[in-house]
């Protein structure tokens, strides 16, 4: 292949790829922003406010503990058959269940029946979400020159940011078109609906991409790892858990603030801010541009000065910001919290950004698809599968957020060191002609991983 079929491959995967991931996070987002602002009414009237918002961002939380079901099958079957299928799996599945949540009946119309379908469909979000991720970013980085995977790698990352902005904007339009009872009662249902022309279109898209060409070449040579996730923890077990811990501390801030706690905290009509609706979620709409843009910029900045230099940035940068963040949003002021949010988002997407690229250099060709996926899915686990509900938790129980930042600068931290002791591998061999040295050295301090 030539240089410039080369360069025109990675630019339709890279586009396949981020579309792909727009619509899956714009399902994933939707939902939270959602269960924010109108599922403890629609949902869970009968436990009353504070209770109510509890159980909603439980029901957040409760799909990040399915989401390593996900990791699980879908490492499984991209290990074994290819990254492509388990991509069109996952978003079909997806788009499915948030357009049957935008179908569901409230608790006043169905009683019981509305939440435990509600868990279920949130359920299935979480087992789709946990394989997008890992096919995604190997299909655009396995695609990629080693010298262009931070820049490739970060456009599936990109779709993350897209999807908050077109959730948070597709909610703030259907409050000024339906205000009010209005958008309590049916106006949150049609971003749900719109679901499936975005899947129907993101299908069409992934359905042009060729596989992977390590993939390609794994298949070829017959050299598929019969139980992936077995060998995976048996011989790197402690990579596994150091790259979940990398991304703990990126999904705890980014998911809790600009995912949903936020939009509630702000706009709660009995808390200390009590901002309305609409401008909170221009404004989170806003911050999402600037995440992704500081994504796109980490990616750049990672092929030139190393993925480990740019996530220690990243978390420094967090750090510096976390409580500054929370006092501006504590003004009351939108503009005082559009900031806030625009100060804490470069960090977020300083520390996202290089993640395609570090994840996918850290594993070895066979059982790479596992290894990201689950590593992925256990720190979202760990980081913000209940940030929202341990922030709601913590502020009732101090009456002020900066009990909220010591949380999430010691999840910061946690991620830091477990950043400072992986390698940083930039441009190493992804293809399976290089399985040994991909197998060893990703940890400081041990040569061999697993033996």
């Amino acid at each position: 292949m030539s240089q410039l079929a080369g360069r025109r491959a990675e630019r339709r995967v890279a586009i396949a790829t981020v579309v792909g991931t727009t619509v899956e996070w714009y399902d994933f987002f939707l939902y939270a922003s959602a269960a924010g602002l109108v599922f403890k009414q629609a949902f869970f009237a009968p436990a009353g406010p504070s209770i109510g918002i509890v159980l909603s961002f439980a029901t957040v939380g409760i799909s990040f503990l399915f989401r390593p079901l996900g990791a699980f099958l879908a490492g499984h079957f991209g290990d074994r058959l290819g990254r492509r299928a388990v991509l069109v799996t996952t978003l079909i599945g997806m788009g499915g269940a948030t357009t049957l949540i935008g179908l569901l009946p409230s608790y006043a119309s169905m009683g019981i029946a509305a939440p435990i379908l509600l868990v279920l469909l949130r359920i299935l979000q979480g087992v789709s979400a946990g394989g997008e991720w890992g096919g995604a970013v190997l299909l655009a980085v396995e695609h990629a020159a080693p010298e262009r995977r931070g820049r490739t790698g970060a456009f599936p990352q990109m779709g993350v940011p897209i999807g908050l902005l077109l959730a948070n904007g597709m909610l703030a339009l259907m409050g000024v078109l339906a205000p009010g009872d209005a958008f309590t009662a049916w106006g949150w249902r049609i971003p749900f609906l719109l679901s499936f022309v975005l899947v129907l279109f993101g299908y069409l898209v992934r359905r042009t991409v060729q596989e992977s060409p390590v993939f390609a070449e794994i298949a070829q040579r017959r050299q598929q790892a019969s139980v992936p996730i077995i060998t995976l923890f048996r011989r790197h077990a402690p990579l596994v858990l150091l790259a979940a811990f990398t991304f703990a501390g990126n999904n705890a801030a980014g998911y809790m603030t600009t995912g949903g706690y936020i939009q509630n905290y702000a706009t709660d009509p009995d808390g200390p801010v009590r901002l309305a609706r609409g401008p909170v979620l221009l404004a989170v709409t806003a911050a999402a541009a600037l995440w992704l843009l500081t994504t796109w910029a980490g990616g750049v900045a990672s092929d030139r000065f190393g993925r480990r230099n740019v996530y220690i940035l990243g978390w420094f940068f967090l750090l510096a910001t976390v409580f500054p963040m929370f006092a501006l949003v504590d003004t009351g002021n939108i503009w005082l919290l559009f900031c806030g949010l625009c100060l804490f988002t470069v960090g977020i997407g300083l520390t996202y950004g290089p993640q395609a690229a570090f994840f996918a250099e850290l594993f070895p060709a066979s059982v790479r698809f596992s290894g990201v996926s689950i590593a992925y899915a256990l720190g979202a686990i760990i980081g913000g599968a209940f940030a929202p509900t341990i922030a709601t938790a913590l502020v009732q129980a101090t009456g002020t957020t900066v009990s909220v930042g010591v949380y999430l600068a010691g999840m910061a931290v946690l991620a830091l060191i477990a950043t400072l002791l992986l390698r940083d591998r930039s441009g190493i061999d992804l293809g399976p002609d290089n399985e040994a040295e991909q197998a060893s050295g990703a940890v400081r301090g041990r040569s061999a991983i697993g033996r």
